[in-house]
């Protein structure tokens, strides 16, 4: 019965973080600096929720670290996303091979 609850809760939590914001502003918003900060909200909400994930995906920092490092140059240079997620797996696992023979 608990996790009926809890399950409850959390769709209630949901529906309000959702609401609330509508139900609070009537109209468009005209504040330069509020419009800014909402206008960032989505990509550093996915940063946070993606970094950590990224650093313990492999198992060791090090070859999560390469692979980012190689995704992020590929993404400087405009590469595809195909490319850059298949250049930052390859790094992340040629780092390991290397690691593994030390």
């Amino acid at each position: 019965m608990s996790i009926v609850i809890y399950i409850a809760v959390m769709a209630l939590t949901t529906y309000l973080i959702r609401v609330i914001p509508f139900a609070a502003v009537r109209g468009k918003i005209k504040s330069r600096f509020i419009n800014s900060v909402l206008f960032y909200i989505p990509y550093a909400v996915l940063s946070a929720m993606t970094f950590p994930a990224i650093f313990f995906a492999t198992g060791d920092i090090v070859t999560s670290a390469v692979g980012t490092v190689v995704a992020l140059v590929m993404a400087f240079f405009d590469l595809p996303l195909i490319a850059v997620a298949l250049g930052a797996s390859g790094a992340a696992f040629i780092a390991e091979l290397v690691m593994g023979l030390f």
